[in-house]
């Protein structure tokens, strides 16, 4: 019987855990003995490398692939579209839902932070408190002083002043994710004004370029499954697991606002704006979310994202370009309770009680922080900077942060890119234009993805 692809990058993911638990503990193992052998840590050393190029190569691949796909997508989408006011009513609709979506995270965040108060004593000792600051800033050193100084000269305004391009070229070849969108949007809204016969040409050579990309799109699909254990083998391989025991208090209240967010929040925007059931629209975004869990990166993720919203879950493709290819910069759902989260939680760890005025005025501040900003390396952080700066905790807080955000930052990753699936979704059922995806994937002819090659079509 032949697997279909999701169950197959699951294998994928499963069997690089199981490895890099084995490479972690044999590591561990061989560096306790006294009379430790070069060979034996050398073999070790070249398999973690091995993998880490390999699946490096791999999440390249789909980055390369990211900005044109976005770029041709939107093109195409905004200009077929004709009526500027469709335009106008889809992005109303996907930044209220992006926003509101945003705001029920921060709160959810600072509620749960608040009740079980993970950086009180009864979870850290003195003792260990102490050690823990040491041992952070021991292994985080370098990049907490890098993101504080970023910080510094990072304004607010920045991040609006950003959004524009200078150069187009310039944007595609970094991915910026916001520019390329403002590039797609002018471009498309002048295609959309150009009388047909003057457009007609330029639609057909854009809709070569995106097929084109397509193919390739499900050409690396084939290749997910070992691209997947080879991105997840060096990370359990290197990462250790105390200071996941130290901060478990903080890391199990970060992923319990991000299930959430995931099994709660999700599925009622989903439910309350397109009717679609639960079970369909989360086995139709199984792909989209182990890739997303390997990779931590929604941008790279973004072409798998398109094509099974697209093909799997019924949404048209305008709607589909356009509500992913903003969401992978803007929707930062998980980005948002992790900020609410960490700025409370080292504000306890210092022991530095937050007035409720404070509080009020992270959601806001932690709002803007999870558009993120473009261009800008590690902005994340630095943005979470900019929110202990604003209450008065002690920025040098984020060295624990990056301790334990690696593991954080893949659940986080997945989060955000089911996020992006449900609005465009809800978008879609909100325009009263949710398709089937038996349709749908006939016109694209998914059968060379080979997803869900043994399951009845709906």
């Amino acid at each position: 019987m032949k697997l279909a692809l999701h169950w197959k990058i699951l294998i994928g993911l499963v069997l690089g855990v199981t490895l890099g638990l084995v490479l972690n503990r044999f590591g561990a193992d061989l560096r306790a003995t006294v009379d430790d052998s070069p060979l034996a840590l050398g073999v070790l050393s070249f398999i973690v490398n091995l993998n880490q190029v390999l699946g490096d190569l791999f999440k390249r691949a789909l980055q390369f692939i990211a900005a044109p796909i976005i770029l041709l997508a939107m093109m195409l989408a905004i200009g077929s579209l004709g009526d500027l006011r469709k335009l106008g009513r889809l992005g109303l609709k996907t930044l209220s839902i992006f926003f509101c979506t945003a705001l029920l995270s921060v709160s959810l965040g600072l509620a749960l932070v608040n009740l079980v108060r993970p950086g009180d004593s009864r979870f850290i000792s003195d003792e260990s408190r102490g050690k823990l600051i040491e041992s952070s800033k021991a292994s985080t050193g370098a990049a907490t002083d890098r993101i504080i100084n970023l910080s510094k000269s990072t304004k607010p305004w920045d991040l609006v002043r950003e959004a524009m391009p200078t150069n187009p070229f310039d944007a595609l070849a970094r991915g910026d994710m916001l520019q390329i969108v403002v590039i797609a949007i002018l471009v498309g809204i002048a295609l959309s004004l150009l009388p047909s016969e003057k457009s007609a040409p330029v639609f057909r050579v854009l809709e070569g370029l995106n097929d084109a990309f397509i193919l390739i799109v499900r050409g690396l699909m084939h290749l997910a499954p070992i691209g997947v254990f080879c991105l997840i083998v060096p990370i359990v391989a290197t990462l250790g697991f105390d200071a996941l025991v130290s901060l478990g208090a903080y890391c199990l209240t970060v992923l319990g606002g991000l299930l959430i967010i995931q099994f709660v929040i999700y599925p009622l925007v989903v439910i309350i704006f397109s009717g679609m059931p639960i079970g369909k629209f989360f086995r139709g975004i199984a792909q989209v979310q182990l890739v997303a869990f390997s990779s931590s990166s929604s941008a790279a993720t973004l072409p798998v994202t398109i094509q099974n919203v697209r093909d799997r879950l019924g949404v048209p493709a305008e709607i589909t370009s356009f509500v992913c290819a903003m969401g992978a910069k803007i929707n930062m759902d998980g980005t948002a309770l992790m900020q609410a989260v960490a700025t409370v939680f080292l504000a306890q760890f210092y022991a530095i009680d937050l007035s409720t005025a404070q509080q009020a005025s992270i959601v806001f501040t932690a709002v803007i922080a999870a558009i993120g900003s473009p261009g800008i390396p590690s902005g994340g952080m630095v943005m979470l900077v900019i929110v202990l700066s604003s209450v008065g905790v002690p920025a040098e807080g984020i060295a624990m942060i990056l301790a334990v955000d690696r593991v954080l930052d893949m659940c986080r990753t997945v989060v955000n890119v089911t996020g992006d699936a449900a609005v465009a979704v809800a978008v879609a059922g909100w325009e009263k234009k949710l398709g089937k995806p038996s349709v749908i994937a006939a016109v694209e002819d998914t059968r060379e993805l080979d997803v869900d090659a043994n399951e009845p079509r709906p």
